[in-house]
């Protein structure tokens, strides 16, 4: 089976967790269903999946927290399913790295439309030019290193030397910024970059990562802050 294919959904309902296979069935997609948590998280170890539909209220814990079990280990996508529909429970899921966010009651459509967007931004992104590559791997123009670096082969930011542990969200809103360091981006640019669909994200959705991406620098090197808030603009990356 093509692991680009299936999709694991952790729901305890059966009702829902039917109609959730039989969506994604049609679509061409191989879902598998586990009714815990903990079953989702051995599924996950035992084989890979494209992406996991994963409910926040399940009878042996808080999807949160198996979110943050998942993150520790893989950077599966997490689409969450909820009957909450506050904006404190959206950010949160978006905080510990879920890549979307669905309340009950939804459409089969819908969810089929978000898990394909969810799958298309995780899979590729833009040809860059030669420049931009440069600088985006964290190497001036004139072939001088940086402080942080972007290893876009592997996925992965380097500040000071250390590899940071980071979600897929702050690792594209970092690869951003650090394309055009000085340049001040809106909230709504690094959302087109960083979100296929930047019009279905959260307004706070940028904020919350851009904290928590600040949170991981912090932890390096606690003597300056390389991103910087223009109020009312955005968000720059420090040039020098």
């Amino acid at each position: 089976m093509d692991e680009r294919l299936r999709i694991l959904i952790v729901e305890d309902e059966p009702a829902i967790a039917d109609t959730l296979v039989y969506a994604l069935r049609t679509e061409g997609f191989a879902p598998e269903w586990c009714a815990t948590g903990r079953a989702g998280l051995a599924a996950l170890r035992a084989k890979p999946f494209a992406l996991v539909v994963l409910d926040v209220g399940l009878p042996d814990g808080s999807g949160f927290d198996f979110c943050k079990e998942i993150r520790a280990g893989s950077a599966v996508p997490v689409l969450f399913l909820t009957a909450r529909n506050t904006e404190l429970d959206r950010v949160l899921g978006l905080e510990l790295g879920g890549d979307d966010y669905l309340t009950k009651p939804f459409s089969p459509r819908e969810l089929t439309a978000r898990v394909k967007a969810i799958l298309r931004r995780t899979n590729g992104g833009p040809l860059r030019t030669h420049a931009e590559t440069a600088e985006a791997r964290g190497v001036s123009p004139t072939g001088q290193a940086r402080e942080i670096e972007i290893d876009e082969e592997r996925c992965l930011v380097r500040y000071r030397g250390q590899e940071l542990q980071l979600t897929r969200y702050e690792y594209r809103l970092m690869k951003a910024l650090a394309a055009k360091p000085g340049r001040v981006f809106s909230r709504e640019q690094l959302m087109s970059a960083a979100w296929e669909d930047p019009g279905a994200s959260l307004d706070r959705t940028v904020d919350a990562h851009i904290k928590t991406l600040r949170a991981k620098l912090h932890a390096v090197a606690s003597d300056r802050d390389p991103i910087q808030t223009h109020r009312g603009l955005g968000y720059s990356l420090c040039s020098a």
